[in-house]
């Protein structure tokens, strides 16, 4: 395979190990880290593509390992999960701090998520992957990752409700 070939195959869904990493990583820095080795690692392992059937989705497993992996070594000390960079330039000032100071308030939550609900709404509602496609990389069942789907999206509805009630019911 040649690099162009190679190329061909993984930018179009580089931007995703980056987001994912960076879901998953504290800072842009430690994402770009983790996306060049996850590229590393598939073009070292290039001659093995024809054995995996979505090599979009192999590597966003890798991408998902090697993070767990690093937030797990001695390294993570400093690492947390952070995501702040939604910006709409066409709406109104007030509306765009609304909109920011909500995606704030999520991000919080989705920090306080159990690993796994992390994962499966990272991948579900930011990358727009289909559920079986998420079974795969995830190794889990369908119905599992459906529960923890609709309980992350559940906590994340209740919380950002009660935030913006101000505790008022």
């Amino acid at each position: 395979m040649t690099q162009t070939e190679f190329l061909n195959v993984v930018m179009p869904f580089k931007d995703k190990v980056f987001r994912l990493a960076k879901r998953l990583l504290v800072s842009t820095e430690e994402a770009e880290d983790a996306t060049q080795e996850v590229l590393i690692k598939l073009w070292n392992n290039q001659s093995k593509f024809e054995e995996y059937k979505n090599v979009e989705a192999f590597s966003m497993t890798m991408t998902k390992n090697f993070c767990l992996d690093k937030l797990k070594s001695k390294q993570s000390q400093n690492l947390k999960i952070v995501h702040s960079n939604y910006q709409d330039n066409s709406i109104s000032l007030q509306k765009e701090v609304e909109f920011k100071d909500s995606l704030d308030w999520v991000g919080r939550i989705m920090e306080e998520l159990p690993e796994q609900q992390k994962m499966v709404i990272q991948l579900r509602d930011i990358e727009q992957y289909e559920l079986e496609e998420i079974c795969k990389m995830l190794d889990m069942n369908n119905t599992a990752v459906r529960v923890a789907l609709s309980r992350a999206r559940k906590t994340i509805r209740e919380r950002l409700t009660n935030t913006h009630s101000y505790g008022i019911k």
